[in-house]
């Protein structure tokens, strides 16, 4: 289905690939924030957050009869970085509960806002379910 690309001589990532390459047919997941299926809010702690916006994530694949073993790409947009860092282990730990042990390649970025005020992050994914 897919191949993790890990250059010859580099430190391997930890967490996340340096790139995957792939063949199959696409599935795109918008950008998922901390809101239940209502569009609610049930908290608004960090990794609370992160951790309904995956399962928002795995819901929508289940959609295309994918799941998080097809992730090939995803990005976080976080409103603190330093939330994020120091809450590593804790936001790992439900990232492994969630989509397990499936490391696409991945990208962070901190912004200064996201559209709905009470988001903490949100997350989007590519998907590549083979033929």
């Amino acid at each position: 289905m897919f191949h993790v690309l890990q250059p010859e001589g580099w430190v391997p990532a930890k967490g996340y690939a340096n790139g995957i390459e792939a063949r199959g047919r696409l599935v795109f997941v918008a950008g998922m924030i901390g809101w239940n299926a209502q569009g609610q809010f049930e908290t608004d702690d960090f990794v609370g957050q992160c951790r309904q916006a995956m399962q928002n994530i795995v819901a929508t694949l289940a959609c295309a009869g994918a799941g998080p073993q097809h992730m090939t790409r995803m990005t976080w947009y976080i409103k603190d970085k330093k939330e994020y860092l120091a809450r590593g282990r804790e936001l790992g730990k439900a990232y492994q509960e969630i989509l397990g042990r499936n490391y696409p390649a991945m990208t962070l970025i901190q912004v200064v806002d996201l559209l709905e005020d009470r988001a903490q992050v949100e997350i989007e994914v590519t998907a590549v379910v083979s033929d």
